[in-house]
């Protein structure tokens, strides 16, 4: 299904406007139709072949043809811009801003916000704590869904029925350290809108209560989904989805936000999904706004992040770039396709670091071994696995100039999901069934 867009685009992020230009310019399944102005010089130019008055008359035809023009034109509005459509299942389909918060849809004719409530305007909502008490049953512990340091979730139910999350940061007034990723969150939160970034919808300050309320994404977090957790072990066409949406998001805010940002905590327990399992970024704690002047390469600031994720020359250097996220972008697609953690504690020393496992995998010739063993080998799910830690090599690169963008990535990432697909429609042995059922369990969702 295609997302059809009329409203006018925001301003161009000056950083990015030739990026822009050519995300714009794309050729992939472009209809556009012509202008009023283009309708209007087309007509006359009809008009005035077809006429066969004498030249006063047509002169005068031609007037009437302007002044019906400009009176139904609304004063002060220039003629509108062509329309277009775009198809979601390109690799630069990385929605933007829906400011009348209608339905957007995936690929497959889903709703890519169907299990939330798109139509709420992001950062609108105004609440006082009556309402969050009321929501949340004065966050009752039966409605808790998720804790971290910045505090503590809670699942919430709103009077029209829509569902929330609701994070309380801690009370204590003297944790800077918290007051400062409050702010943080919802500075950044206010400026986004994306179909693969958690929705906001409003926060509140009241005495020592601060609390950010954000759609509520009911089925859990990518880590469980790879633990098995929840019910069954993702196939691998779910993780290439994940893959996809997860870039999509990333590409959105690296160059298409307001202003740049980087995310710094890409991480799957950041990563929650839907019903149908499309992915959502979540939790801006750790968010900075980007470069946004020519010239300048970095950030200076202290390193922030996950363990197992952070960029190693941001750690080295207290530089921090949008290739920080690529890093952890990386780490992430090594997690994805062998469903080990960054960091696995109870292995063996040689492979207690993941990404320095699978790399020596990839080095020996031996990438199979990287695989789920949750997952068949099937010729479709071993040439997707080759083309992913391909790219996690790229994305791993010690240096930041060796890296891809993110946008990169994500049209990478495309291709690989088209050639699994086409494989597996002309492969009976990839086909088959190869989801693992398990016992439900009863998990939480942790932001962090």
């Amino acid at each position: 299904m295609q997302r059809r867009s009329s409203s006018q685009p925001r301003g161009p992020n000056p950083r990015a406007v030739d990026s822009r230009a050519s995300f714009i310019a794309t050729p992939d399944r472009w209809e556009t139709s012509r202008s009023s102005a283009a309708s209007f010089a087309s007509s006359a130019a009809t008009a005035g072949s077809t006429s066969s008055a004498p030249k006063r008359s047509s002169f005068k035809a031609f007037l009437k043809a302007i002044v019906l023009f400009f009176s139904t034109t609304k004063p002060g509005i220039t003629s509108a811009r062509p329309k277009t459509t775009r198809s979601l299942e390109s690799p630069y389909a990385t929605p933007v801003r829906n400011f009348h918060g209608s339905l957007g849809t995936s690929k497959n004719g889903a709703c890519h916000g169907g299990d939330s409530p798109w139509r709420k305007e992001t950062g609108t909502m105004q609440f006082n704590m009556e309402e969050i008490l009321q929501a949340t049953k004065n966050f009752s512990p039966s409605l808790k869904v998720g804790q971290g340091g910045f505090g503590t979730v809670y699942k919430g139910t709103l009077d029209d029925g829509t569902l929330i999350a609701v994070k309380r940061a801690k009370t204590s007034m003297h944790d800077n350290h918290v007051s400062v990723e409050f702010q943080s969150e919802i500075k950044i939160l206010g400026q986004i809108e994306h179909f693969n970034l958690v929705r906001f919808f409003g926060y509140l300050e009241d005495n020592d209560e601060r609390v950010i309320v954000v759609e509520y994404v009911p089925n859990g977090t990518l880590r469980e989904h790879l633990d098995g957790f929840r019910g069954s072990y993702l196939d691998l066409s779910s993780r290439l989805d994940i893959a996809v949406d997860v870039a999509h998001a990333v590409t959105y805010l690296h160059m298409y936000a307001d202003n740049p940002i980087i995310h710094r905590d890409i991480k799957s327990s950041n990563i929650l999904l839907t019903e149908n399992l499309r992915a959502k970024v979540a939790d801006f704690g750790f968010a900075r706004l980007g470069v946004n002047e020519a010239g300048v390469t970095h950030i200076s600031t202290q390193v922030k992040g996950t363990a197992g994720y952070l960029d190693p020359e941001y750690i080295r250097t207290y530089q921090l770039t949008d290739k920080s996220d690529v890093f952890s972008f990386g780490v992430l697609l090594v997690e994805l396709i062998s469903a080990r953690r960054p960091i696995e504690r109870k292995r063996i020393l040689k492979e207690r670091v993941t990404i320095k496992w699978a790399m020596k995998k990839f080095r020996e010739g031996k990438t199979i071994q990287i695989l789920d063993p949750n997952l068949p080998q099937t010729p479709a799910n071993n040439l997707a696995l080759e083309q992913i830690i391909e790219l996690a090599v790229q994305c791993l690169a010690p240096f930041r100039q060796s890296r891809p963008c993110m946008r990169s990535c994500a049209e990478i990432l495309w291709n690989i999901r088209k050639d699994h697909r086409e494989l597996l429609s002309s492969d009976p042995l990839s086909q088959t069934s190869h989801q693992r059922t398990l016992p439900s369990a009863a998990t939480r969702v942790i932001f962090k």
